[in-house]
């Protein structure tokens, strides 16, 4: 039995806890959000958001486009497509696919686009996925591309956290919630079955079954045998896993590492390791990409080639495969360069950057197509810079698609790189944008996130363009340890008893801020969300004395009860597990629900969720809140009654809360 006096607030829907949740928007709404500064901000935000000069990124079938569009006419979004000739003009002409907000109207439903998964090579049907107030759970119906309407007596599933591919025009591969014993314990499918058209989904034959305490299982069938193969994965926790292959009803182990991540493609088997390997005498380095024939690693036989090798400051953030050849984007430290690996006669793999840069830019390069065509698409941006979308291939020059437009002054801004050291020696990167020429003090933010391997990289934001950049702001991301900015070591040096090590780094970066004359404590102010709002609550705690302002968004609080909620169950592996008590002696150093104290003055702070997120539950946001409140301390609460994890459905809602933490930053950081 739980002593928690504010665990009733963790049943998300209950009226009394709703009606607590709707006293505390209240008070913030009127406290925040009646001044022209607000009204001005959120009108400026959904002017960028709802803006036509937006990149519209797409999914290509051939020379056909999809894309999803949401702006201003379409808050719920379109789903359209055109042309890549189409595409490549000014003001290309869209055919409208599916229209959310009409949709939801007939059908009153509060649906959220999640997603379509067209059925290839033939492009006539798709799997929409659609989420009832944008949580992770949806609904699966089949789409008619050709007549662009639902088929009526087509694959449908249910509301539920479902894992679903196509498997051929008549077969879709699904794992969903089929009763008592087919969810593992963080809520996520546990089994895979094969639905043939026709039949009905509870008779779909199950080929695969994992184990309760997995954090989920995932299959697709392989394009490169006609679908007759399927690939398997059971999750054995976030960053473990046992990969197989099912052939002729025989399911057929992959010898890798658990921590390695698998990526079979057109006869090929990519294995990214996380850690050093020892393979028959052969040693390779954590961060490295290996290639080999699938067919001779299945038969025990094969050899893996090094396709990518780490170096100290240099690491593969992300791959893909096309037709013949493979994406690579590497990150030199915190900049990301793509480059383009072929395989030369003589079997050696030959890497080709795809265009030379300079500056701290991230390039992402994805395939245009991965089974059918060689073309590269890259996406690059800066701090500063907009973004622009070009493609490439191998008897076409690179050349810019799309490009954003400038949606604020950049000409009085710069960009520089500096580095912190953390209290155990480590060098902490960390980014400034802010004004060429600045003297004195200023309202400073700091972002920073630290978890689960994600790289804070150069990104174009025109909405902190705008509402702290262009006001005299200056903006912050700190890389610190917990990420994969320097690859899996960066991770693995911020993981579970060593968690701090997370906080001691965006610690040093906070200080070094203040020692190098960039702001005060008053007016240097903080924000994350997720595991970032986990590292919110720690910097709330434990140094209330650096920070003026605290935006805490869609956290991880409460450390003790987090692997009982949703899908905490799923990050054990991240953070440990509190029914461990040897385990809990670490994690009560950093779960901040736990380490609040009365007798503490804290900094102004604002939590904010969404009542509708299905991943991190609303009760850590809304039971510190409570907590605070009771011990006297002020806070701001605002719940998003909808949105999920992203915290908003909509840009209208998203205008508002991002309008929100900019007003309250400005009213804390810099009152005058």
């Amino acid at each position: 039995m739980s002593t928690d006096p504010h665990i009733w607030l963790e049943q998300i829907d209950d009226e009394k806890a709703l009606d607590w949740v709707r006293a505390r928007n209240d008070l913030t709404v009127a406290h925040f959000t009646q001044n022209d500064r607000f009204r001005g901000f959120q009108e400026r935000i959904r002017t960028i958001l709802d803006s036509d000069d937006r990149i519209p990124m797409f999914e290509a079938c051939g020379d056909t486009l999809y894309n999803f569009w949401q702006d201003k006419d379409h808050p719920k979004g379109l789903w359209r497509r055109t042309t890549l000739e189409e595409y490549c003009k000014t003001r290309p002409e869209w055919e409208v696919v599916l229209d959310l907000d009409a949709l939801a109207k007939s059908e009153d439903e509060n649906w959220v686009w999640a997603d379509a998964s067209i059925c290839r090579p033939e492009c006539t049907k798709a799997l929409v996925r659609l989420s009832r107030g944008g949580g992770d759970a949806i609904v699966v119906r089949e789409f008619d591309l050709l007549t662009k309407d639902f088929v009526s007596d087509g694959f449908f599933v249910p509301e539920a956290k479902t894992h679903v591919t196509w498997a051929g025009p008549n077969r879709v591969l699904i794992g969903t919630d089929f009763g008592e014993g087919t969810l593992t314990d963080s809520g996520y499918p546990m089994t895979m079955r094969e639905w043939d058209r026709g039949s009905l989904l509870e008779d779909a034959h199950e080929y695969y079954r994992g184990q309760s305490s997995d954090v989920y299982v995932y299959s697709w069938a392989d394009p490169f045998t006609d679908f007759r193969d399927y690939f398997v994965g059971r999750a054995t926790d976030f960053f473990n896993d046992e990969f197989f292959v099912y052939r002729n009803n025989e399911l057929i182990k992959i010898d890798k590492p658990d921590s390695a991540i698998a990526n079979p493609h057109r006869g090929q088997l990519f294995l990214l390791l996380k850690h050093d390997w020892d393979r028959q005498g052969e040693q390779f380095k954590a961060g490295s990409l290996l290639v080999g024939q699938l067919e001779d690693v299945l038969a025990g036989t094969g050899d893996y080639q090094v396709l990518f090798a780490p170096t100290e400051h240099s690491v593969l953030i992300s791959h893909n495969g096309t037709e013949n050849s493979v994406i690579l984007n590497i990150s030199e430290n915190v900049c990301t360069k793509t480059f383009v690996a072929t395989k030369g006669d003589n079997g050696d793999w030959v890497l080709e950057q795809v265009q030379k840069s300079n500056g701290f830019l991230n390039e992402s390069g994805f395939a245009y197509e991965t089974q059918e065509s060689d073309r590269t698409l890259m996406l690059s941006e800066s701090f500063l810079e907009p973004s622009s979308l070009s493609m490439s291939g191998p008897d076409e020059p690179l050349r810019v698609l799309k490009r954003t437009r400038s949606f604020f002054d950049n000409e009085s801004l710069k960009t520089t790189q500096h580095w912190a050291k953390s209290k155990d020696g480590t060098k902490i990167p960390y980014y400034e944008i802010s004004r060429r020429i600045a003297t004195g003090i200023r309202p400073t933010l700091l972002y920073g996130y630290g978890g689960f391997s994600v790289s804070l990289l150069p990104a174009y934001t025109p909405v902190s363009g705008n509402t702290w950049l262009k006001q005299g702001g200056t903006y912050v991301i700190a890389n610190i340890r917990g990420g994969g900015e320097f690859g899996p070591d960066w991770h693995h040096q911020a993981l579970k008893e060593n968690r701090n090590r997370a906080y001691e780094d965006f610690i040093a970066v906070a200080e070094d801020l203040i020692r190098r004359g960039i702001t005060k404590p008053k007016h240097l102010g903080i924000q994350g969300g997720s595991n970032g709002g986990l590292l919110m609550g720690n910097m709330y705690v434990q140094r209330p004395d650096l920070f003026g302002a605290v935006v805490c968004q869609v956290p991880l609080l409460d450390m003790k009860r987090y692997h009982l909620l949703l899908a905490g169950a799923s990050w054990m592996a991240e953070y440990g597990d509190p029914e461990k008590p040897e385990e809990w002696e670490y994690l009560k150093n950093f779960s901040a629900y736990q380490r609040v104290r009365a007798d503490q003055k804290y900094p102004t702070i604002l939590i904010t969720t969404s009542t509708r997120d299905d991943r991190v539950h609303p009760g850590h946001a809304r039971k510190m809140v409570a907590k605070l409140e009771e011990m006297g301390h002020k806070v701001h609460y605002y719940e998003n009654i909808e949105g999920g994890h992203a915290g908003a459905a909509d840009n209208k809602q998203r205008a508002f809360m991002q309008a929100l933490v900019w007003e309250f930053l400005w009213a804390t950081l810099a009152p005058s």
